[in-house]
């Protein structure tokens, strides 16, 4: 296996399921929206990407993708059912989104989190060149960095976290609390969406561990982390330059004729997954519709939630939920050929779904939780023409950057409300301000910025007291 200065170590590899004709693969847009903000940055990057292919069995040999390689971990199948599918996203999920479904507790979950960062660490020491750098991503593998460093202390080695991270009175509930914080306390940077993450970060390591610890530094046995806020980015000129081709503007203009020409169309686009708030916004909008301040012919709800983690029960029934929600909303405002909602439960290609954010005159991205929510960014540096009103909660991490969006809480339903009627109804004067705001401060801290910023802090991190050669 050939070394590589960077390595990349997630969860999954960064491309698609199925193989093109000429046996080539092709890099798959999450829409958990992690390759979609290291993609640009790793085309012209020498680097090994270590990752899960995405089956279970043997893992497969694949191909360089666009020049990076693919570097793959085994999961079997209780791999996948007690790592993945439990203690990633049935205890640490939950728990990291404000409890939002109640986490749960297994000991054998937490014994197949071990057994897989433990792979995952050995898999990106195994590629790693001498004194290279190695940047493990998310909540999924957050053991690997103490693991790493105990195989390849001559590394650099930086974690980031793409979800939000709790404050210490939710955090503290995990029996394992202890050995997650030393597992990430083996970066040499720990990289966060928010500075309050990172606050609350620094609280628990002088709480539960007795370390020095502001929101900046913290001193781990010779060494030094930094930790801090990397607010995650997207490739804005790339998403300005296709929101401009001229067959999306073509697809966007006939998607709003087979919309029925409404006066305003409004977009959601989610994951399927019960930190997005859907339920809450399609109470709101079935409200808006029964009170009379929204009305069918004029205004039209497309909701694209994309499958997500779909052997995993609670999905399974919010999904149920939503389609019956949809289905009722529909019965009782919708007429022959004119549906009060448009629901699309599949995932979409790139281009479509820019043609959808050319179409939409409000996007309502009004999550309960979110580490950033990069559809937000997206619908932003899509509106090439100026126009759109953006809907943002306040608890997604993209709020603290897009001020200027129409911001609400939206555990509030009447505060939702009032929201998407301020979007609706905004002039044009207003929703211009504010989008040339957003899409200036967009054009200034893009992924190349993120990853400039991220990388050059973690080349300078970390106290080389202790750091040995590489081993022979």
């Amino acid at each position: 296996m050939r070394q590589s200065p960077l390595v990349v170590v997630a969860n999954r590899l960064p491309i698609d399921d199925s193989v093109a004709p000429d046996g080539a693969f092709e890099w798959r847009r999450s829409p958990g929206g992690l390759v979609s903000a290291l993609h640009p940055l790793l085309r012209h990057t020498p680097a090994t990407w270590v990752g899960w292919a995405g089956g279970t069995g043997p893992a497969p040999e694949l191909p360089d993708v666009d020049g990076v390689r693919m570097r793959t971990v085994a999961l079997n199948a209780e791999d996948f059912r007690d790592h993945y599918e439990g203690f990633a996203n049935a205890t640490l999920w939950p728990l990291y989104h404000d409890a939002v479904e109640q986490p749960e507790y297994h000991r054998r979950w937490w014994e197949a989190y071990q057994r897989v960062n433990q792979r995952f660490a050995e898999a990106a020491a195994e590629v790693a060149e001498p004194g290279g750098l190695v940047w493990v991503q998310d909540y999924h593998l957050q053991l690997v960095p103490g693991l790493l460093r105990a195989l390849r202390p001559d590394l650099r080695i930086g974690f980031f976290l793409h979800v939000p991270f709790p404050p210490p009175e939710l955090f503290m509930q995990l029996p394992r609390r202890s050995e997650l914080l030393r597992g990430m306390l083996g970066a040499d940077l720990i990289g966060f969406q928010r500075a309050q993450a990172a606050h609350n970060f620094a609280q628990l390591a002088a709480k539960v561990l007795g370390l020095s610890a502001t929101d900046r530094r913290i001193g781990v046995d010779d060494r030094v982390v930094r930790i801090g806020a990397f607010p995650v980015a997207i490739d804005t000129a790339e998403m300005a330059a296709l929101a401009a081709r001229p067959e999306v503007a073509d697809r966007a203009r006939r998607l709003r004729q087979d919309l029925g020409q409404p006066e305003k169309v409004i977009l959601s686009v989610d994951r399927m997954d019960y930190t997005k708030g859907i339920e809450q916004r399609l109470k709101a909008y079935r409200e808006l519709l029964a009170s009379g301040d929204v009305k069918v012919r004029d205004t039209v709800l497309v909701q694209v939630a994309v499958p997500s983690r779909d052997r995993v029960g609670q999905y399974q029934i919010l999904r149920d939920r939503v389609e019956h929600q949809v289905g009722r909303i529909n019965g009782e405002f919708g007429r022959v050929g004119e549906p009060a909602i448009h629901y699309l439960s599949q995932p979409f290609d790139r281009a479509e779904l820019v043609a959808l954010y050319r179409v939409a005159d409000v996007m309502a991205v009004t999550p309960l939780r979110d580490g950033m929510n990069l559809v937000a960014k997206e619908y932003v540096a899509a509106r090439v023409d100026g126009t759109g009103a953006l809907l943002l909660s306040e608890f997604a991490g993209a709020a603290a950057e897009l001020e200027q969006a129409y911001l609400v809480n939206p555990h509030d339903l009447d505060g939702l409300k009032q929201g998407l009627l301020a979007a609706l109804r905004a002039g044009p004067e207003d929703v211009a301000a504010r989008m040339r705001a957003m899409r200036e401060h967009l054009a200034h801290n893009d992924i190349h910025a993120w990853a400039a910023s991220y990388l050059s802090a973690l080349e300078e991190s970390g106290s080389l007291v202790g750091r040995r050669p590489a081993p022979r």
